[in-house]
């Protein structure tokens, strides 16, 4: 089943808020997803890159890892555990840093890469993903969560939402792909790098190759429409934007709501109706298979 959420602030004066507000809307979302949870959340552009990991087993060596990676680029990498993950930063190119660990370092999995994005996942409650990881802390600019509830493969933390596999690009999904095993091949044939099996991973995966071949948020997003099969409601973030797509059947529940000061998203109204000003929140529901996006200067 799944549940969806999305906060993107229009409002600088909201930013401190950004972590508490999401974390309201995600234990809207609980039942609708119980046995795992995940958020991204967009900061402010770190100089150097930010790279999310995982230790599924909590075996990894953070140091020894973040050590190789120093040797293997020639330039400084700082790294800082938070339970099984750890945000590791790199004064060297990002994306070549995510390829050089799915290469070289096994035991681990990367969450996320960029300079503003920073992800988070678990398995279990979702109220507890969020606590673990200081989800209500957080400021930044805007965020996406999903709760899962896994119809069609095993409950693993790497397996949760939300999927990121290009700079600052991260994707939410609500929803079944017909057509990703083939659509996997393709990209894998022009570079893109998995680490699960998840079809939601594939259609990040989309995402971020055709943003990397120059497309705006918008553009990429209408390419899925007719390069994805299957029947989905997306949320999507990129360091300056943030988008929503629900296939051209729109058999998935999605809720859109806007004010001066935010705009967001969710599978159902209650996870949106503790926002502050919703009292005067512009409320719709998607249409099929039409893009609606917000964006800022990167």
């Amino acid at each position: 089943m799944c549940g969806i959420v999305g906060l993107y602030l229009k409002s600088e004066a909201l930013a401190g808020d950004l972590g508490r507000l999401t974390a309201l809307m995600l234990h809207e979302m609980r039942g609708r997803g119980p046995d795992s949870a995940g958020f991204a959340v967009y900061g402010a552009p770190e100089p150097g890159a930010k790279l999310v990991l995982l230790s599924e087993t909590r075996d990894a060596d953070w140091s020894a890892i973040a050590r190789r990676l120093e040797a293997a680029q020639g330039a400084a990498v700082e790294v800082a555990p938070i339970d099984d993950h750890a945000v590791l930063r790199t004064e060297g190119d990002g994306q070549a840093a995510r390829d050089w660990l799915i290469a070289n370092a096994p035991e681990v999995t990367v969450l996320s890469v960029g300079r503003s994005i920073e992800l988070f996942k678990g398995i279990g409650d979702p109220d507890a993903v969020a606590e673990r990881f200081g989800l209500p802390a957080r400021t930044g600019t805007h965020a996406i969560a999903h709760t899962r509830m896994a119809t069609e493969s095993a409950v693993t933390t790497a397996g949760s939402h939300p999927f990121s596999t290009g700079a600052d690009t991260c994707l939410v999904h609500n929803g079944s792909l017909s057509n990703h095993n083939g659509l996997r091949r393709r990209l894998e044939a022009n570079g893109e790098r998995f680490q699960t099996e998840n079809d939601s991973e594939v259609a990040a995966g989309y995402l971020a190759w055709r943003m990397r071949g120059g497309d705006s948020l918008s553009d990429a997003v209408g390419a899925a429409l007719k390069d994805l099969d299957g029947f989905y409601t997306f949320a999507i973030g990129t360091a300056g934007g943030f988008a929503v797509v629900r296939d051209p059947i729109a058999c998935k529940p999605a809720v859109l709501a806007e004010t001066d000061d935010w705009v967001a998203m969710s599978s159902e109204f209650r996870a949106i109706a503790k926002l502050p000003g919703v009292g005067h929140a512009r409320i719709w529901e998607p249409k099929p298979a039409e893009i609606y996006s917000w964006s800022r200067a990167a």
